[in-house]
């Protein structure tokens, strides 16, 4: 079975990615993505995949999976049960990693760290779970902060030398082959035509399939309908326009591919529970709140 291609939406003022997610999620699947990623689990058990790959895990296990590595952890739960919060994970490319060794020598060890995980890298669960307090912090922190707690994580796992290799070698990682998979297609047509006009006839027909088996084939690999997941990566694209342009709000509206103001302030909205003017307001606020603390850090 292919793995399906992960979309990873850094911030455009941010470097790296971190959050959290319960199981079931549509991420928690047979998947890959160019960026690294640190993964750890934080509650229940079961098996995880990683390349040619299959083990145990528990909480406490801890992952790291290099550029367009397929992978995946499935919990032994029951048919409706949920895990909340099971996951925590940190996603980054080998640019920003290149970029902050280039400025620091100090940080050359987490370059050859990264380059390890090329197969995967599994570390004992004792340091997941050490570190999974770190990752929570990590995925709520803003500014300095994230990077304080990011070169921490860096420095307690590049000095762990009880380190398993996980894929063999022979594993080839191959990310073209993946991306020929009808679903890996289907969205990278999607991300690329999005500030367009996208109807779901039109990509149905691109992917060789009738609207109505398109339709149940979308929500089968995606957990939504193609109209939810297309106003959800343009909800996400005009947040990072509000935080980070002084485009107006109706501007965003029509570059991320809304053709209609009210609808996109009602898709707002139900997404984000406010206005795009609040978003953007209370983004602007803690900016400036954090502006304030720095200045007085300095001052003092």
């Amino acid at each position: 079975m292919n793995p399906d291609l992960e979309l990873v939406h850094t911030r455009r003022d941010e470097s790296f990615r971190a959050w959290v997610h319960d199981y079931p999620h549509t991420v928690a699947k047979w998947h890959f993505h160019p960026e690294y990623e640190i993964h750890v689990i934080r509650a229940s058990s079961g098996k995880f995949f990683v390349g040619d790959f299959i083990g145990d895990f528990a909480p406490g296990n801890l992952v790291i999976t290099g550029p367009n590595l397929p992978h995946n952890w499935i919990s032994e739960i029951g048919e409706r049960e949920t895990v909340p919060s099971r996951d925590v994970v940190l996603q980054f490319s080998r640019d920003a990693i290149e970029r902050m060794a280039a400025a620091f020598n100090e940080l050359h060890p987490i370059v050859s760290l990264v380059d390890d995980a090329a197969r995967g890298i599994q570390f004992p669960d004792a340091v997941g779970l050490a570190i999974a307090p770190m990752m929570m912090e990590l995925a709520a922190s803003h500014g300095c902060r994230r990077v304080e707690l990011l070169m921490s994580i860096f420095d307690r796992l590049s000095s762990c030398n009880e380190r398993t290799l996980l894929a063999g070698p022979a594993y080839d990682v191959n990310a073209h082959r993946y991306m020929q998979s009808t679903i890996n297609q289907v969205l990278s047509y999607i991300q690329q035509n999005l500030p367009g006009t996208l109807r779901e006839a039109d990509v149905a027909e691109l992917a060789g399939m009738s609207v109505s088996t398109f339709t149940r084939f979308f929500r089968r690999h995606t957990g939504c309908t193609f109209v939810q997941y297309l106003n959800r990566l343009r909800i996400n694209e005009a947040c990072e326009l509000l935080m980070c342009s002084t485009l107006s709000v109706t501007d965003i509206c029509y570059r991320v591919g809304f053709n209609n103001l009210s609808n996109f302030n009602r898709q707002f909205l139900s997404t984000k529970g406010m206005p795009p003017s609040k978003f953007r307001a209370l983004h602007q606020l803690n900016e400036h709140v954090n502006e304030h603390i720095n200045e007085h850090m300095i001052a003092a």
